[in-house]
């Protein structure tokens, strides 16, 4: 594949005029360049990829909140030094041309209606996305000979993100590698991959969920968030990896009121549109963090053990509840959505119903698409991707014994 033109450096980590007056504000990189690797290497393994080394100290618990104003204030936010990192890095690697496309503003509005879609016009990446390998079953073995993340290009890798010690915890912990992905949603789009040489299967582990709430935690942006698609939920590949990427504004899930499932209030029904989903919630890394991952782990095991579609999001968000948009992001929300398999791409759809979808986040294929689209259209194909209600009620009820369980 060829590389594309390279982007300019006024590309960079700015805030752009989105369409609609929206604007786009994302994290302003560095001119620094501490983690730039050489693109044409034949083997990554053999490079000196940098570790990203984090403790207790920077996960930040507390203060993160949206701009009351103008979204452009996030720009006065001060970084953290996991974003300066990325933005930097990432932003390198779009110089060097190791996209498939070059990112530029992105025209972006919320559509009328009280569910508050997010809608952004990405015409690239709807053309020039990898195909999706082809996936017949929700707990597919991992293929070594189809396309894997240790067939890409050296420089496509940022960093290794590691724990520190005085992180403790029960989750067993594997080297986290922190890629590019070459077809982004949004600047700073990457890819969160668990020991990629041990070849694992598109099904979550606790180490991965670990470090996706962690690096949620590490971000002073209020929107970075993480996500994670299963085979059958449109992960277009299977190989172990969850997705992280900065969107500046709010979405649907962050203050959607719930109801508690189970009596000790460890899972909630997130009832509000775009679609109900399982919610669990933590106020920050410990013991609370450690349990929240087992549960949601013991729930994904169990969806792809019975061949269940489902995707997951991570974003700051408020406790559950009857909670409302302005209320604050006081912790981390993990919302999980069973939903219909998929294991093609609708091609003639505006949009394709997968992780960021659910959340209320709309990458729209076309121009035509994205000037015509409306609440009541985008609503109709996220809900033509949930299960009949009989079937998702009688997972709710599987799920509620399994949390019950874990009480015991």
């Amino acid at each position: 594949m060829k590389n594309p033109t390279h982007c300019s450096r006024r590309r960079g980590f700015q805030a752009e005029r989105g369409g609609g007056g929206q604007s786009m504000a994302v994290p302003q990189d560095s001119n620094e360049t501490p983690y730039l690797l050489p693109p044409n290497s034949k083997d990554w393994e053999e490079q000196s990829i940098p570790d990203f080394v984090y403790g207790q100290k920077e996960l930040i618990l507390e203060g993160i909140q949206w701009p009351r104003t103008a979204p452009s204030l996030l720009d006065r936010i001060a970084r953290s030094r996991f974003d300066s990192v990325l933005c930097s890095a990432w932003r390198q690697r779009m110089e060097l041309g190791l996209f498939r496309y070059c990112l530029g503003k992105l025209q972006t509005q919320t559509l009328p209606g009280p569910v508050g879609f997010v809608a952004q016009l990405n015409v690239e990446r709807g053309v020039q996305r990898r195909r999706p390998q082809n996936i017949q079953s929700v707990k597919q073995a991992f293929d070594p000979e189809q396309f894997n993340f240790n067939k890409i290009r050296p420089g496509e890798v940022l960093f290794r993100l590691l724990r520190e010690p005085d992180l403790p915890g029960a989750v067993q912990q594997e080297d986290i590698y922190v890629m590019i992905n070459v077809s982004p949603l949004e600047w700073g789009h990457v890819l969160l991959v668990p020991a990629p040489t041990r070849g694992l299967p598109q099904r979550l582990l606790p180490a991965a969920l670990q470090a996706g709430i962690e690096a949620v935690l590490l971000s002073s942006h209020p929107g970075f968030r993480v996500g994670f698609n299963s085979l059958g939920g449109l992960a277009s590949v299977n190989h172990l990896h969850l997705h992280g990427y900065y969107l500046a504004h709010r979405l649907p899930v962050e203050g959607a009121p719930s109801e508690p499932l189970d009596p000790g209030g460890h899972l909630h029904l997130l009832q509000a549109l775009p679609a109900p989903g399982f919610l669990f919630y933590t106020s920050g890394p410990g013991p609370d963090l450690e349990a929240l991952v087992g549960r949601v782990c013991r729930a994904t095991d169990y969806l792809t053990d019975h061949e269940i579609a489902h995707n997951l999001f991570v974003t700051r968000g408020a406790p559950p509840g009857k909670t409302s948009p302005s209320s604050a992001l006081t912790g981390v929300r993990v919302i999980l959505w069973a939903r219909k398999s998929n294991f093609g791409v609708k091609e003639g759809d505006a949009f394709n119903v997968a992780l960021c979808e659910l959340a209320g986040h709309l990458p729209i294929k076309t121009s035509q698409d994205f000037g015509t689209l409306t609440e009541a259209a985008a609503l109709a194909l996220i809900q033509d991707c949930l299960l009949p209600p009989a079937q998702a009620e009688e997972i709710q009820a599987t799920l509620v014994d399994l949390i019950a369980k874990d009480e015991q």
